[in-house]
This record gives C-alpha cells, sequence and structure tokens, in this order.
C-alpha cells in the first residue's frame, strides 16, 4: 500500500525529467493535488530523472531523434523507476509518450490541458507567410518539418534539439531566422516576453496529446489511482484517448509525421487527424465524428480512413535505415 501522504517522513514521490518545463508540470501536478487534498509541499518529494533523450552529447549534435531511436526517449527510465516502486507517479508532457505503455503501468490521470498550437517563434519576421525564400528554421520535429515543408518547401530546415531554453538560445544567437515551440511550453513557463505567434491549425496541425500533461502510476496502486481520480480532467482524457488510439493504430511516435486534434462540444467527439510523408510532399487528412464514449474505436477508425486513402507502403520509409 502507498504511504500516507500525510507523513512528511514518507512523502509522495513525483518522478519527472529535469528541464523547466518538465519541472514546471511537476510543481502543477503538486499544487492539484495539495489543493484536493489540503496538503503541504512536505507531502510530496520531485524525483529528478534523467532520460536519453536528455543526453547533452546527442543534444549538442543535432542528431535527429529518429536517428537515436524515437520509442521512449523522454520516458524509458522514468518508467522503470516507476516499476521498481523508486517512485509513486510519473509527470509526463503527453505528446512525448509512446503510444503503447510497458506492462504494469497505466496513465488514468490528465491535468486540464493548455493551448495546443504550435507558436511560431522568431525576432525577425512574424509569421509562416512572411518568412522570405531560403530562410533558415530550426525545428527537430519530423512532423513540423513535413507540414512547414508542405506549405513553404522554399526554406531551409535545419535540426534544432534541445529543450525549450535551449532553443530560444540558439534562435537568438542567429542559428535560426525562426523555430516553432508548443504554446503550451510557453504558457506554463510564463514566457510572454517571447516573440510567439500561434500558428492556425488549419496550416499546422498539432501534434497527438500536444498540450496535455498525463501522470503515470502502477497499474496494482489502488490508493495512488484514488489519489490520481480527483485532479483528473474528464474532457483532456477523452481527447487525448481519440488521439493516442488515432496514433496508436498507425504504430506512430512523437517523431512520426503524424498529427491530431479533437475536441468535444455539444454534437459529442471530433477528431482531425493527418499523416504526411517527411518531405511533405504526400499529405492525407480526415476528420471523424462520434461519441464521447467511443473514443479509442473513433480514433482507430480515422487512422484506418487515412491508411486506405494513402495506400499500401505510405510508412515504409521509417525502416529504410
Amino acid at each position: 500500500m502507498t504511504q500516507d501522504l500525510s507523513n512528511k517522513d514518507a512523502p509522495l514521490r513525483i518522478g519527472t525529467r529535469g528541464s523547466p518545463l518538465a519541472l514546471a508540470q511537476a510543481y502543477e501536478t503538486r499544487a492539484r493535488l495539495s489543493a484536493a487534498f489540503d496538503l503541504s509541499n512536505d507531502a510530496f518529494e520531485i524525483v529528478v530523472i534523467k532520460t536519453t533523450g536528455d543526453n547533452k552529447a546527442m543534444i549538442d549534435a543535432d542528431r535527429p531523434l529518429k536517428e537515436i531511436g524515437n520509442k521512449g526517449l523522454f520516458t524509458k527510465e522514468i518508467e522503470e523507476q516507476l516499476l521498481a516502486g523508486q517512485i509513486d507517479i510519473a509527470v509526463h508532457s503527453t505528446k512525448d509518450m509512446p503510444s503503447e505503455q510497458p506492462d504494469g503501468l497505466v496513465m488514468p490521470c490528465f491535468l486540464p490541458r493548455e493551448d495546443r498550437r504550435d507558436a511560431f517563434i522568431s525576432h525577425k519576421y512574424a509569421g509562416i507567410a512572411d518568412l522570405p525564400p531560403g530562410a533558415v528554421v530550426g525545428t527537430s520535429s519530423l512532423r513540423r518539418r513535413a507540414q512547414l515543408s508542405k506549405i513553404r518547401p522554399d526554406l531551409n530546415l535545419v535540426e534544432f534539439r534541445g529543450n525549450l531554453q535551449t532553443r530560444l538560445a540558439k534562435l537568438a544567437d542567429g542559428v535560426a531566422d525562426a523555430t516553432f515551440l508548443a504554446c503550451a511550453g510557453l504558457n506554463r513557463l510564463g514566457l510572454s516576453d517571447v516573440p510567439a505567434t500561434p500558428v492556425d491549425p488549419t496550416d499546422m496541425l498539432p501534434a497527438v496529446a500536444q498540450g496535455a500533461i498525463g501522470i503515470e502510476c502502477r497499474a496494482d496502486d489502488d490508493r495512488i489511482l484514488t489519489l490520481l481520480g480527483a485532479i483528473h480532467d474528464v474532457e483532456t482524457g477523452i481527447c487525448v484517448t481519440a488521439e493516442r488510439a488515432f496514433m496508436r493504430a498507425l504504430d506512430g511516435s512523437c517523431e512520426t509525421p503524424i498529427a491530431a486534434q479533437a475536441y468535444l462540444d455539444q454534437d459529442g467527439l471530433t477528431l482531425k487527424g493527418e499523416i504526411l510523408s517527411p518531405d511533405g510532399r504526400v499529405a492525407h487528412h480526415d476528420v471523424q465524428k462520434g461519441d464521447a464514449a467511443q473514443a479509442i474505436p473513433l480514433g482507430t477508425s480515422l487512422a484506418e480512413r487515412l491508411l486506405d486513402m494513402a495506400g499500401p507502403g505510405f510508412f515504409d520509409w521509417r525502416n529504410a535505415n
């Protein structure tokens, strides 16, 4: 049984990466649990865990993530400690999570979603349309590269690895004319001074689960499951479930040119999806609507429709290396 949360000598251990954004997400999780159960910060311990994706040598080398191994780059070590009982919960940027979790782990809790849009960042230009031909744009996201190549094939795209602060520093140093970050990260860090312009999702459909904080725990830890139930945002959970089911059916990851956006309204659940070739020359997109209770079948069905549209071998490039 998990420890008593009121016992400061045995605090609930929150596992997280060590970047400023990851820590901000862990602090938000702690704050929500504190408020829900009227607890002080002494009831929690923030445990920083370095992942493969945080390796400085890889970041400095600007190697594409797909060359390193794109699944679990930012989660594997954290999940290992969770399974070993060294932490009690793990806080993730859900867009970094592989579509399948290790046996014994579940992600039953999502915090209220932030702005899911991409942000165009530049000290020189106001938006994508203002970039001159040949302008240098830095991004490590294969999705963003494909989408940008689709609408602006005349741009020069370069690898731009590192956390949010690292990429902003590279931009300030003139390594590129522009880059892209998630609006959610900028908002959670209070970076209102960054020259950011939200990108219309019709130009760049966001990544699966972008803007959503997911909290992972052991599947058999009933007390933690109960605690997390108190801070779970149902609407975010439904939308993220549909988007991740879409990605799972495509055998996708955060480094596959796949995009999705789900939302709830009075008519039920709507899911928009897109798949692209890495060079952006071929793109397929569609929309499907359904009942909120059918989030997983809806995501799976939309993926199957797009695969039918794309035809056999559309993702064969993933096995080329």
